[in-house]
């Protein structure tokens, strides 16, 4: 196994890895970024981004993410293809495995691995991804103004995707699978003041229909097995996101469903010397201007932490 030694080691990219690459190279750490198995992470899989601050006329979200690659190269970041497959945070520096054939030791290590969310396993799903079927109606949910969607889930996320849909949309049908909610009390009290929503309970998700987009959904009632055809132009999927943390598990404080956990108002981890960022320590906002907000503060953080141990390091000798 072939091995070397850096300063930072930035583990993922998306708008959080790329925001802490673009920082730490303008602080001089010489950072070293690895673009996991999605580069670019979930805003790849992304048309058009109207929301992100400096794009008056929106921009696709593969064309955001080769800019912010670009910048991050630009000030000296060390962009590699690879995906870290195992770690050891037991000492120090840091060990980090790539593609179980590479071990890096960094003085500083970032996590920015993102999250992925959660599919229905449906045909066509993949394939109208980006154009009617998406997983967040925030970031999509203006391009379906005035039209009819359908929103999939049981839980407070998809009680708050209908809801903030309603507002656009003219009609929203919430399919759950039984025939409760999941959701807070209040969440669902809210969906029963919205008059442009529909439940349709005991209510499962059969095909997706469309080609250049999605032009209707069929669903079935799983206790009468009566199916229903429901045109609509947007399929969001709320049932969840996973982190792509499990490589970190052991060793990186989280929450139980995997979310690493942060020192508030820091990116600070219960590991010293390792920090996170972007949608591996956010379940609450997962959007791009939030994960690059992190990002930036993971590479302040980071550098923060190698000039106090450089320093610590020269009392150390000084005093010996």
């Amino acid at each position: 196994m072939s091995s070397e030694k850096v300063s930072c080691l930035i583990i993922g990219s998306g708008p959080a890895g790329y925001t802490a690459a673009i920082y730490a190279s303008r602080a001089g750490l010489n950072p070293v970024l690895y673009q996991g198995a999605q580069p670019g992470g979930q805003l790849t899989i992304t048309t058009e981004v109207d929301n992100y601050p400096g794009y008056p006329d929106g921009i696709t979200g593969p064309e955001m993410m080769i800019n912010f690659e670009k910048q991050a190269k630009r000030f000296g970041t060390d962009v590699r293809y690879g995906l870290a497959t195992s770690v050891d945070f037991t000492g120090y520096p840091h060990k980090v495995i790539i593609d179980n054939k590479h071990e890096i030791t960094a003085d500083a290590v970032i996590i920015s691995t993102g999250a992925s969310a959660k599919w229905l396993g449906l045909e066509g799903e993949e394939r109208l991804n980006g154009r009617g079927v998406s997983a967040c109606a925030v970031c999509d949910g203006f391009f379906f103004r005035g039209q009819d969607v359908v929103v999939v889930g049981a839980g407070d996320t998809a009680a708050e995707e209908a809801s903030y849909l309603a507002k656009l949309c003219r009609k929203v049908y919430l399919l759950v699978r039984r025939d409760e909610m999941r959701a807070s009390k209040i969440m669902q009290k809210r969906l029963e003041t919205l008059p442009n929503i529909e439940i349709l309970w005991n209510t499962e998700t059969v095909k997706l229909n469309g080609e250049d987009g999605l032009e209707s959904v069929l669903v079935k009632n799983n206790k009468t097995g009566e199916e229903q055809l429901l045109e609509a132009t947007g399929f969001f999927v709320a049932i969840g996101h996973k982190p792509n943390t499990d490589i970190f598990k052991g060793y990186v404080q989280m929450d139980e469903t995997g979310y690493i956990q942060t020192i508030k108002g820091t990116s600070l981890t219960n590991i010293k010397g390792v920090f996170a960022c972007g949608d591996a320590q956010d379940n609450v906002y997962r959007q791009a201007i939030t994960a690059a907000g992190t990002g930036c503060m993971a590479a302040l953080d980071a550098e923060r932490f190698l000039v106090e141990r450089e320093v610590d390091v020269i009392i150390e000798e000084e005093t010996a």
